[in-house]
C-alpha cells in the first residue's frame, strides 16, 4: 500500500543537509516522488518500490501498513558460473493462513520444472533456458513490471505474436 510520510520528518531532513530533490526525487527510478521545497508528494500508483526512499529517510518514510511477501525465485551463488539474481513472481502476496495462494504457485513450479527440468538443474536455471515468459505461461502468472532484470537492450525486439506470410522476411 502507500508509503507513508511524515512531512515534518521530510523537513528536518532538509534542514539537517538532505538535498530531497537531488537525493530522492533524481534518485527515484520510476521518478514517482515530487518535492516543492515544503510538501512530499508520492505517486503510488507508479513507484515500483525499491526502498530507496525509505533508506535514505528512515525517520520521515516507512512502508505502508499492508504486511506480505514478495515471491522470489530462481537465484543461487555458485563458485564457478558466476551469481545469479532472483525473478520477482510475485511483487506482494498477503500472508493470512492457510496460504492458498503460496501453495497453489509452488505446486505450479513444482510441477513444470519437475516435468521438464534436467538433472541437477535449479529452478533458476530452469528458467533461463526456456526463458521466462514460457515459464510464466506454463505455471499460469501474468507478466508484471517487477519481474524485469534489467530494460530491453534491443529496441528491435517486440513481444507480440506477428503472423509472417509466405514470401514476407521476418
Amino acid at each position: 500500500d502507500a508509503i507513508q510520510v511524515d512531512q515534518a520528518q521530510v523537513k528536518a531532513y532538509g534542514k539537517n543537509g538532505v538535498d530531497i530533490s537531488r537525493e530522492i526525487c533524481n534518485m527515484c527510478p520510476s521518478r514517482c516522488i515530487s518535492w516543492d521545497g515544503q510538501q512530499m508528494a508520492i505517486d503510488d500508483a507508479e513507484c515500483v518500490k525499491c526502498m530507496h526512499c525509505i533508506n535514505v529517510m528512515p525517520k520521515a518514510l516507512r512502508p505502508g501498513k499492508e504486511r506480505g511477501a514478495t515471491i522470489m525465485v530462481g537465484s543461487k551463488a555458485p563458485i564457478v558460473g558466476g551469481a545469479l539474481l532472483s525473478s520477482v513472481f510475485v511483487p506482494f502476496l498477503e500472508m493470512k493462513p492457510p496460504h492458498d495462494d503460496l501453495k497453489e504457485l509452488a505446486e505450479a513450479i513444482w510441477d513444470f520444472w519437475g516435468e521438464h527440468g534436467k538433472g541437477r538443474e535449479r529452478v533458476g536455471e530452469f528458467i533461463q533456458r526456456v526463458g521466462l515468459g514460457t515459464f510464466l505461461e506454463q505455471i499460469g502468472l501474468d507478466p508484471v513490471p517487477e519481474m524485469i532484470a534489467h530494460p530491453r537492450s534491443n529496441p528491435y525486439i517486440f513481444f507480440d505474436d506477428e503472423v509472417v506470410e509466405k514470401g514476407q522476411a521476418g
